[in-house]
């Protein structure tokens, strides 16, 4: 990749990418999908300088009558690097961003992705190989902006299902991966995608990167760029600029003042309520204690015992065991504070358990098992719903997500709220497949809500699913060139 393949300019906010002026294009190489986790044993982009020198023209905030008199071409010069791991960016440079966001979400925290990156979790091995993007004020190295990236040899981990996109590149002859993915892996949690420092400059920088982002995947000859769980507001401006959108749903919890669990049931219609209330009596019943723990509290042993329920749960799915034994003992270790394990106890035998990660605004539940040999009856939900909700109560916290899918969920208080993609195809072909593709999902998604609307809210007449805000309208969907 040549060094000034991101030159771009941008005036008044404007981003124009240069022509391609290179006529040679290296041939595509096909590879059938569906072999299980492919390897991308060395990426394009191996090298900390192998993207930079992006140049970019904005009028600048003029503050006194001094400024003012500053020359219209005044230019504002990016230098974006791609970084191969997070150890080549400071815990200190890349954290100063995440804590300058809106919400503090624990999984773009340095040490989350370090972890899953030291763990061998998330690596080339695995077909995940780290592409983060780093973007720097050239004049003064400033970190202005920085983005989780990764080159996927597939498509597992990600909770946005293109399987059947990729199926049909194959069905073209036209291959699929290598392709780009914005993310954190493994992790269905809506956060910022694109960590920009707060300023009069930030909406300039997050055009400057997102068209970064399109010229990166046009140099290393993807297939498609994909943005997963960004932000609404993300969403929407990357939909300006082009990026096709796709929307799913999710079920969360919203803390509406309460005091405590009492608070929230008397909130809840009579019936839901008194069932709520029969299954958290059945733990007890069972012979059965529930203690939340700090990850600072949780000895190795149990980090031990927590991933063989893990382990567990992903069998009884047919699904992967993503994440390496590693990563919990890690986890705990260096997020400690970040991480709430709830363990159920028979005993004094510790038989299932939940872990949650904790931010700024919110509970985030990821993963859960229990003992293979045994069933314990509404256990799942009081671990990973009913003590998430008691813990987010505790702690003044305005919401609980409890993971992907699930509209069981909808009847234990945790109401739908949309979840965004966004997503840039090189392939003009593909990419208008694609645009067919998202607008007959945009008809089933709101199928789906008015469906849910028709089961109706677990809550009293204040609180009904129709507060929920659903737009009833299909995008046009605009190619990013």
């Amino acid at each position: 990749m040549t060094s000034n393949c991101l030159h771009k300019s941008m005036k008044n906010g404007c981003v124009k990418p240069f022509p391609n002026t290179s006529s040679k294009t290296r041939p595509r190489s096909h590879r059938p999908f569906g072999a299980k986790r492919p390897t991308l044993r060395s990426a394009p982009s191996a090298s900390c300088s192998s993207v930079s020198g992006v140049t970019t023209q904005v009028a600048e905030p003029a503050t006194d009558a001094a400024e003012a008199q500053q020359p219209e071409d005044a230019t504002l010069q990016l230098h974006v690097q791609v970084i191969t791991n997070m150890e080549q960016v400071s815990q200190r440079e890349w954290d100063s961003l995440v804590s300058a966001q809106e919400e503090v979400n624990p999984f773009l925290k340095w040490s989350f992705l370090h972890i899953l990156e030291a763990s061998g979790s998330a690596v080339a091995e695995e077909g995940w190989g780290p592409q983060h993007l780093i973007v720097r004020n050239n004049a003064t190295n400033e970190l202005l902006g920085v983005c989780p990236l990764y080159l996927k040899g597939h498509s597992y981990g990600e909770y946005v299902f293109d399987s059947s996109w990729a199926n049909y590149s194959h069905m073209m002859g036209k291959r699929y991966y290598p392709k780009l993915q914005c993310c954190v892996p493994f992790t269905p949690v809506t956060g910022n995608r694109l960590l920009l420092a707060p300023g009069p400059l930030q909406p300039v920088v997050m055009k400057a990167v997102a068209q970064t982002l399109v010229t990166l995947a046009d140099e290393l000859q993807v297939s498609s760029l994909h943005m997963t769980f960004p932000t609404g507001a993300e969403w929407a401006t990357l939909g300006a600029l082009g990026f096709q959108q796709r929307r799913g749903i999710q079920y969360h919890w919203e803390n509406n003042g309460y005091t405590t669990f009492e608070d929230f049931l008397s909130d809840l219609k009579q019936s839901k309520r008194k069932s709520i209330r029969q299954e958290r009596k059945a733990i007890a019943k069972q012979g059965l204690t529930v203690k939340r723990l700090l990850g600072s509290e949780v000895s190795a042993e149990l980090w031990e015992t927590f991933y063989q329920f893990y382990l567990t749960t992903v069998d009884k799915k047919w699904g992967s065991a993503y994440l390496k034994r590693d990563f919990f003992h890690r986890l705990g270790s260096q997020m400690g504070d970040d991480v709430l394990l709830v363990v159920a106890e028979e005993g004094g035998e510790v038989v299932a358990a939940a872990l949650n990660l904790i931010g700024s605004h919110c509970i985030y539940g990821r993963n859960w098992g229990c003992r293979p040999d045994k069933e314990y009856k509404y256990l799942h939900f009081e671990l990973c719903y009913y003590q998430a909700i008691e813990e987010a109560i505790a702690r003044g916290l305005p919401r609980v997500e409890a993971g992907a899918q699930g509209e069981h969920k909808l009847q234990r208080g945790y109401l739908p709220n949309f979840t965004y993609s966004c997503h840039y195809i090189t392939d003009p072909g593909m990419r208008s497949a694609v645009t067919r593709f998202l607008e007959r999902e945009e008809h089933q998604l709101q199928y789906t809500w008015q469906a849910l609307t028709l089961q109706g809210s677990p809550f009293q007449k204040g609180r009904t699913l129709s507060n929920c805000s659903f737009i009833l309208t299909c995008r046009s969907y605009v190619p990013y060139k």
